[in-house]
């Protein structure tokens, strides 16, 4: 039995045996793709188009609660690419960490009103949009934004609002407004976002003052008014607000909409209200900073997770606005019930005379060290 012919024979069996298992136990017809499923069950779709990648791993840093976990799975499966997944809770936290030098993230998610900072200060590369197919999936109202004319260094992920929500079994006086907040019958009961430009923006609209107001004295002003409101506040919290509401632990405050809808997904007694002074609005944008070591992962990435067939995703996971057309189309024909939910929501597809009426934050320049300050001393006070 030391037949040689014999032992390559079995070698060949063994090995074709292990083909079979990584195929599901059928092998696979002469040009057909090799199919890879997810833990979940998710069948990964090819990439369209599949880009040449040499890098090994890829890494990641964007907001907690943020990616579908089958968008990684399906990475590393069709790309043979390892992601490695860090997560922020603020602008001014993924700002801070890289500006401290770190130099080993691919790929960001700064929101609208920090881009021109970090352009400004060199910390963005920009796009390559011949490498970005994926353009032709974007809702073209997202983009050209004044925070980054032509998005030569940004690329729309999600959208969205910063308003308020309530229970409605648990608040006799639902706010209509952000001045509402400050009523002592809500003391210990809010929660608010754990975000030094939401609060101490809606604080300034309270005043009737600009939202991105750089006037000391102004803002000196918020700070007196926004420490009055600290005894209604029982926590901050910009990983998961709504958790706290759904536990029952607050009955109210100021969330994003994303959040507000999955509360109200889980009890329908929330109700998310859009401030009669007006919302804020919000994009949060895909963003290379300069010193990213992957390039070609970047790019596969981009345009592998931004397919209809991978973003609609987001509908079910986080559902704040998408950007993405192509995602709605898929989720339109396939996923019907998510779509119906989104479109047919205030929450989620926000009606234009709210868009009309709200406001973006832009970058405030020399003013910022006095937003930080306001926020250390407010949240001293907590």
């Amino acid at each position: 039995m030391k037949n040689s012919t014999f032992w390559k024979l079995l070698a060949a069996m063994m090995v074709f045996s292990l083909l079979l298992a990584a195929c599901g136990g059928k092998a696979p017809a002469a040009g057909e793709a090799e199919e890879f499923v997810t833990g979940s069950g998710f069948v990964c779709p090819e990439p369209q188009p599949r880009l040449e990648v040499t890098s090994q791993e890829f890494n990641l840093f964007v907001w907690t609660e943020y990616i579908p976990v089958e968008w990684k799975e399906c990475f590393e499966k069709v790309y043979g690419i390892k992601v490695n997944h860090d997560e922020y809770s603020s602008n001014e936290e993924m700002y801070a960490k890289l500006s401290a030098g770190a130099t080993t993230y691919d790929l960001i998610l700064p929101t609208d009103y920090i881009v021109s900072l970090m352009v400004g200060q060199g910390m963005l590369q920009p796009w390559d949009h011949a490498k970005l197919p994926m353009l032709a999936n974007i809702n073209p109202g997202y983009m050209d934004l004044p925070f980054d004319p032509g998005n030569k260094y940004t690329i729309p992920y999600m959208a969205g609002t910063d308003a308020m929500v309530y229970n409605a079994e648990r608040v006799a006086t639902p706010p209509t407004s952000w001045a509402d907040l400050w009523n002592p019958d809500y003391a210990g009961r809010l929660v608010l976002l754990d975000d030094p430009r939401v609060v101490i923006g809606f604080t300034l609209l309270t005043l009737g003052y600009d939202l991105n107001t750089k006037d000391p004295a102004q803002l000196e002003e918020a700070k007196a008014k926004l420490l009055e409101l600290i005894p209604n506040v029982k926590l901050f919290d910009s990983d998961s607000p709504k958790t706290a509401l759904i536990a029952g632990d607050v009955d109210l405050g100021n969330v994003w909409n994303g959040e507000a809808f999955t509360a109200q997904q889980e009890d329908p007694n929330f109700e998310y209200v859009f401030p009669s002074e007006g919302t804020i609005l919000w994009q949060d944008n895909w963003a290379i900073p300069a010193s990213a070591p992957h390039l070609d992962a970047v790019y596969a990435w981009v345009n592998y997770i931004e397919q209809g067939e991978m973003f609609w995703m987001m509908l079910r996971d986080f559902p704040y606005t998408v950007p993405n057309a192509a995602a709605l189309e898929y989720a339109k024909a396939n996923q019907t019930e998510l779509y119906d939910a989104y479109v047919n929501s205030p929450i989620t597809n926000t009606p234009a005379d709210v868009l009309a009426n709200g406001f973006f934050m832009e970058d405030v320049g020399e003013a910022t060290p006095l937003y930080d300050q306001i926020w250390t001393e407010v949240k001293g006070e907590e």
